[in-house]
């Protein structure tokens, strides 16, 4: 049962997230090299950094779902980053995560192995609420891959504190942005490190 539910809602998912085909076509619109260039996350070390030439053959619209997916699976890869730490130090919620099973016991767990003692319905309700977010975001319009110049996908406005309603603009924004998406690179490095020490033993010197 549980199985199912997962394949049918990563199928649904798929769906909703497929990249806009890419135009080769040398009369289609296409985000030229100097815009790329001025959107955040461009900064040193690295700076723009484009090996297979993307940038000059797909649209515009796909260039904005390209961010959009950097930007969902950096801020996924932030908590995750999180989260496994808090699990590695053996942080714990108090009490009972269901019935039959304690928050205390999970924390003894390498993270995997947490999540696989989770009760079956904990995780349906996580993999359920992690669908109805992706439906919402899918549901806003305009929807983020028509959002033009604006700086954020339609639903993220960046405010400059979390008790101050004034939303970030010019400068500041993209030192936000900038910061966010260093983050997230180096989260989701970071993921694939802690991933692959787990699953392959001396993969990565310095984890266990």
């Amino acid at each position: 049962m549980f199985r199912s539910v997962v394949l049918a809602l990563l199928v649904a998912s798929a769906s909703a997230f497929a990249p806009l085909p890419v135009s080769r076509r040398a009369a289609a619109p296409t985000i030229t090299m100097n815009s790329v260039q001025d959107m955040p996350g461009i900064q040193a070390p690295i700076g723009f950094f484009d090996p297979v030439g993307y940038s000059t053959t797909v649209s515009p619209e796909a260039m904005l779902w390209f961010r959009a997916a950097e930007l969902k699976h950096s801020r996924v890869a932030m908590l995750a980053f999180v989260g496994w730490c808090v699990n590695g130090a053996g942080w714990h919620f108090p009490g009972q995560l269901s019935s039959s099973v304690k928050f205390e016991d999970l924390a003894g767990l390498a993270p995997r192995d947490a999540w696989e003692a989770c009760p079956e319905e904990g995780k349906l309700q996580i993999i359920g609420f992690i669908g109805v977010l992706e439906t919402v975001t899918e549901l806003i319009k305009p929807h983020y891959t028509k959002a033009g110049k604006s700086a954020s996908p339609p639903m993220i406005k960046p405010r400059k504190g979390y008790f101050n309603p004034a939303i970030l603009e010019g400068a500041e924004l993209l030192t936000a942005q900038n910061k966010e998406l260093s983050n997230g690179r180096l989260a989701m490095i970071g993921m694939m490190g802690f991933s692959a020490a787990t699953i392959w033993k001396g993969s990565v010197p310095i984890l266990p």
